[in-house]
Order: C-alpha cells, then sequence, then structure tokens
C-alpha cells in the first residue's frame, strides 16, 4: 500500500498545491500587465476557498456513495482544466471567476483522500500516513517554486504570450493526466483491491475494524454537524490554516523584498522553506504516532512557528529572512497532518465522510480570509510585518482551544511502530509485503 496507493496520492496531492498555489509567481505580473492592487490579488487568490467551501461535504459525502477513483476522476480532470484556463484572465473578474471555479472544481480532494486512508490504515498508524501526503504540500513548493519561476523566465513572449499564461497552462496538465490514471492504479476499498492478497484484504479490514470499534465514534453525519468538538476541530483548523495559506500565497514577495532576485533565482529561493518542511512534516508526524500524542505536537509546532514569524519581522537580509521563514513554514506545515488524525480518529462511516469534509471546509475558509486582510495590510502600510503578527496572534488562539477543549485518546505504537495486539488483527501487514 506504501508503495502504491500514498505515491499516487502524493503526487496528485503534489499537483494540487501546485495548480492552487502558482498564482502566487503570478501575482507580480498581474499588477505590471493587469494593474492588479494587493487587494484585488488577494480577493482572487481567496475566491478559491468559497467555491472549495461551498462544494467540499456534497463531494465527500458523494464520495463515500461511489468510491475514490469516480471522485478523482471527476476532480482532478475538471480543475487541471480550470487551472490551465487560467492563462486567459484577461480582467479582474476573469481572475475571479476562474479562482471560484478552480475552487469549486477541486473540493472534495483533500477529505476524500483522508477519509480513503482510513479505509486503509487504522489510527494507530494514520498520523504517518497522512504526513506522507501531506508532505507533497511542502514538496509541491520544492518543485512548483523553481519550475514556476523557470516557465516565467524562459517562455515569456512566446507566441506573443506572457511567461506567466504558459505557467498555467503548462502546469495544470499533469494534473488532467494523473486523474485519467486513477482506475488503473486505486481500488475504492481493500476488499475490491486485484493487487492484495486474500489475507492482506482480511487484515485491513479486521485492523481498521477494531480500531473503529475502539474509538467510541460518531455514526452520522448529522451528528458530526451537531457534535460541538467538531465545530470545535473547525475553528482550530482555520488557525493552523491561516498560516499555510500566508506562506503559500505570500512567501515569493516576502523573499523578494529582501532581494532584486531574478524569477528562476527567485524560484529556488522559495524553494527552501518548502524543504524544510517536507523533513519536518514527516519526522514530527513519526514521533506523534510513536507516542501517541496529538496536542502537544500540534501546540509545540505552531509556538515554534509563532517565534519565528515575529522574529521575521525584526530581521533584514536575505539570508536572516529566508531561515527563519524556513523554520516558520517547517512549524505550520507539520500541525496539519497530525491534526487530522484526531477528526480522523473520532469519526466513522457518514460521519467521517461529512466532518472531515466539514472540518477541512470550514478550516480551509481561512484562506479565504487570510490572502484579503493581508493584500489590505499590505496596501495600507506597504509592508508585510502586520500580517505576520495577526497570524502569529491567531495560532495562539487556535492552541490554546485545542488543549481546552481536545484531550489524546490514542495509545502508543509498540517500539517498532506495529499495530497493537488484537486476534483479528494479526495477520500478514500488506506494507511489510510485495504489492
Amino acid at each position: 500500500m506504501a508503495r502504491r496507493i500514498v505515491p499516487f496520492l502524493f503526487a496528485a496531492f503534489c499537483f494540487a498545491y501546485i495548480d492552487r498555489m502558482n498564482v502566487g509567481f503570478a501575482k507580480a505580473a498581474l499588477a505590471d500587465e493587469l494593474e492588479f492592487s494587493a487587494t484585488a490579488y488577494g480577493l482572487g487568490a481567496g475566491l478559491f476557498f468559497i467555491g472549495y467551501f461551498l462544494f467540499e461535504v456534497p463531494s465527500n459525502l458523494m464520495m463515500h456513495r461511489i468510491g475514490i477513483r469516480k471522485t478523482l476522476f471527476r476532480i482532478m480532470v475538471l480543475w487541471g482544466l480550470t487551472s490551465s484556463a487560467m492563462m486567459f484572465v484577461n480582467s479582474e473578474a476573469s481572475f475571479y471567476i476562474l479562482r471560484f471555479l478552480l475552487g469549486t472544481f477541486e473540493a472534495g480532494f483533500v477529505p476524500a483522500m483522508l477519509l480513503y486512508l482510513t479505509y486503509w490504515y487504522p489510527g494507530h498508524r494514520l498520523a504517518r500516513m497522512i504526513a506522507m501526503v501531506f508532505t507533497a504540500s511542502a514538496v509541491a513548493g520544492v518543485i512548483g517554486a523553481p519550475l514556476s519561476g523557470f516557465i516565467l523566465s524562459v517562455t515569456d513572449g512566446w507566441m506573443g504570450m506572457s511567461g506567466w499564461r504558459w505557467m498555467f497552462l503548462l502546469e495544470g496538465i499533469p494534473t488532467v493526466i494523473l486523474g485519467m490514471m486513477v482506475f488503473k492504479v486505486l481500488a475504492d476499498k481493500p476488499a475490491t483491491a486485484k493487487w492484495l492478497t486474500p489475507a492482506e484484504k482480511d487484515y485491513l479490514e479486521d485492523a481498521v475494524e477494531v480500531a473503529q470499534q475502539s474509538a467510541g465514534r460518531h455514526g452520522s453525519f448529522l451528528s458530526a454537524v451537531a457534535s460541538a468538538k467538531v465545530w470545535t476541530l473547525c475553528f482550530v483548523y482555520f488557525c493552523l490554516t491561516a498560516g499555510v495559506y500566508l506562506v503559500n500565497f505570500w512567501l515569493p514577495t516576502l523573499i523578494s523584498e529582501q532581494s532584486d532576485l531574478p524569477s528562476w533565482q527567485l524560484g529556488l529561493v522559495v524553494a527552501i522553506p518548502y524543504l524544510c518542511a517536507a523533513g519536518a512534516m514527516v519526522a514530527i508526524a513519526g514521533h506523534s504516532d510513536r507516542t501517541g500524542e496529538r496536542r502537544w505536537h500540534i501546540t509545540g509546532a505552531a509556538l515554534v512557528a509563532v517565534v519565528a514569524l515575529i522574529a521575521a519581522t525584526q530581521v533584514s537580509g536575505l539570508i536572516a529572512t529566508v531561515t527563519l521563514l524556513s523554520i516558520a513554514t517547517g512549524a505550520i506545515f507539520s500541525a496539519a497532518p497530525i491534526f487530522f488524525s484526531i477528526p480522523s480518529s473520532m469519526l466513522t462511516g457518514a460521519a467521517a465522510a461529512g466532518g472531515i469534509a466539514l472540518v477541512n471546509s470550514v478550516g480551509n475558509l481561512s484562506g479565504f480570509v487570510s490572502p484579503i486582510v493581508t493584500g489590505r495590510i499590505s496596501d495600507m502600510t506597504g509592508s508585510l510585518d502586520g500580517s505576520l503578527w495577526a497570524l502569529a496572534a491567531l495560532l495562539l488562539v487556535g492552541c490554546a482551544v485545542l488543549l481546552i477543549t481536545t484531550r489524546d485518546s490514542q495509545a502508543p505504537t509498540s517500539p517498532g511502530g506495529s499495530a497493537p495486539t488484537h486476534p483479528e488483527a494479526a495477520r500478514v501487514d500488506p506494507d511489510a509485503a510485495p504489492v
């Protein structure tokens, strides 16, 4: 599984983030060529998340009924085509419409992946698997930043088009191709996986069932929606993702303010914080799984980010800024995969399908609020320092709410990382055998 499911989801998530965030590299060109203000850019960047919010829960409830393959095929092909269509932006209105449509078509992608992983991995291994997939959000920065910078530099003027138009066109195509591969690579559930042996199918179904029975979880979507704890998790995730989206939308701007690098060199420098985040995500999530502790791993990562963000407002120079932003990015990105092991272990069935989507969609509304507020602060003050202070305060509030309202219920794994012993799950682990 770790050699089939996880790599495919990783690649899909990587291109999802590239297509979602490459607008950050187009910001300067949009300002120069189409005369977009920082506020207009922030609104367009954020409108993605309105469409994302409106259609996230229905998409995931449908996925629970029709399966992952049909769901991902629809999502990936439509969002890839829309991402490429961003090349036709010629006004603020067209920018707003296409960003909204991009969010609409991508809605359901992340919670579908999260729900899908709960079909294959019990809770004691879930944070690590989520982290392996979520690392793609950091790797997307490592790959996407230099790639976007390179395309902007090399293609500018080809066939009379600006480099940013070529960037949108070329970076949307791989997503469409991956979407067409879904039916070949994935199985909807372990029972339908032709590449698993009967013993491996039994092991997976029993291990996941044991984890679900021991968790005492909500059983229906309405019970999840009515749960105060689920809505609390929505707020906490809103605080965490505000940091993620400030980094994703404004990191090129934050670094370019400290240098005068050409696009391709800026892309290489922007990749450094994401490279740090990739390593931090896997390491911290692995430690969380081994200890069975979630809250303080999330809080500790957020507090490190707070310190680094505040320090970044007090320094100048490229090296100091990149160093502090690398620490902040690694810490912020590390919190998300650990966080999602909490709702994933609380909910099952329709409650998991809708509840995980609800947490993700409401939390991701910060992707609408964050760029607009950041752009407005930038237009008013000529600096992003105020936004970094506001984000630090929001992270502190989110951590406080998390610590007050939740507690850890997941037992740690054994030193070797194996599942807790249970008579119904003592069979061959498919991740330990060729698949």
